[in-house]
């Protein structure tokens, strides 16, 4: 990959249609966001003893509630920063504060550097030369993770990991906009953890819930995009219709959103069903089936090396 390599301008986005107010054409959006707290509460208010069956109901209900934000950061539920704000500051999920979400993933849709091992915050390469310098234990652990059961397991752990230190680096250098991004964050973590104090959840299970919501997604992210010339090229379309593709959002529909960002979850299958020749003729068939081929393919074998495979600086 060079900065020669064919990059990818993705057209508008098809425009919503006219004659729906914009709250009420979001109202899907809104609905999945209120149950998603629906769930949450109901996980929270049950009786000491099923704490199993409170992680079973938290673990979607955070997916979800990660992927809607996703939603709202790109407009789909409300137009403007300060509306997104009120929506999605307050993250359950504790990780991954919603301004930070918001200002890596926008960067992350330059789609010109996809899979840059620098300049996308999102890729999971590794510059060859920054590979080659790695101890043998730092190989086998990243070679694992390479894998969807490492993904699932260990992803969470590593990604928030270089999150945090990349953060805490941007911090020392005095960058205000990161420490807003953290202070805006921490009364939503403080409400999370004083709401489960009132229950009979353990914290440490509704930790464990947390991690476990991380690690469903990164089935998601997992494979969406690989090393690959043309930058049109390389974001995935898995066919899936089933509980997974509800929890992402239609994200497996990877490429089409790519290429219309603008278009809310709820339209993106049938945009694809419209476009679908051209769209994967654009990725260069870059596709799966179905959720249950990727576990069949990657569960235990990697898709991709760990060091970018044409990366040359």
């Amino acid at each position: 990959m060079t900065p020669a390599s064919k990059t990818y301008a993705p057209p508008k986005s098809p425009p919503a249609p006219a004659a729906l107010p914009r709250l009420l054409a979001a109202w899907p959006t809104l609905l999945l966001l209120l149950l998603s707290f629906a769930l949450m509460g109901t996980a929270l208010l049950l009786p000491e003893g099923a704490g199993w069956a409170a992680f079973l109901l938290l673990v979607p209900a955070l997916t979800l509630h990660s992927s809607l934000s996703h939603e709202i950061l790109h407009g789909h539920a409300c137009r403007g920063a300060p509306g997104q704000c009120l929506l999605a500051l307050f993250q359950p999920g504790l990780l991954v504060p919603f301004l930070r979400f918001r200002a890596l993933h926008l960067d992350h849709h330059r789609d010109e550097r996809l899979t840059d091992p620098y300049d996308d915050p999102e890729s999971n390469f590794l510059d060859p030369a920054h590979w080659s310098r790695l101890a043998p234990a730092a190989r086998r652990l990243l070679a694992f993770n390479n894998t969807l059961l490492g993904r699932i397991l260990l992803g969470p752990a590593l990604g928030t990991w270089a999150f945090l230190r990349d953060d805490l680096r941007r911090l020392r250098a005095g960058e205000t906009r990161v420490a807003l991004h953290w202070a805006l964050h921490l009364p939503g973590v403080l409400l999370t953890l004083w709401l489960v104090g009132l229950s009979a959840l353990p914290f440490w299970l509704y930790l464990l819930a947390c991690y476990g919501a991380a690690g469903v997604l990164k089935i998601r992210t997992f494979l969406e995009h690989r090393a690959h010339e043309a930058s049109a090229g390389r974001s995935v379309v898995i066919e899936d219709r089933g509980l997974l593709a509800l929890l992402f959002l239609n994200n497996n529909f990877h490429a089409v959103h790519h290429r219309f960002p603008g278009v809310p979850w709820y339209r993106l299958p049938a945009l694809y069903r419209a476009e679908r020749a051209r769209i994967l003729a654009e990725n260069d068939h870059y596709l799966y089936r179905s959720y249950g081929e990727v576990f069949r393919a990657h569960l235990l074998r990697a898709k991709d090396p760990v060091a970018h495979p044409l990366w040359r600086g």
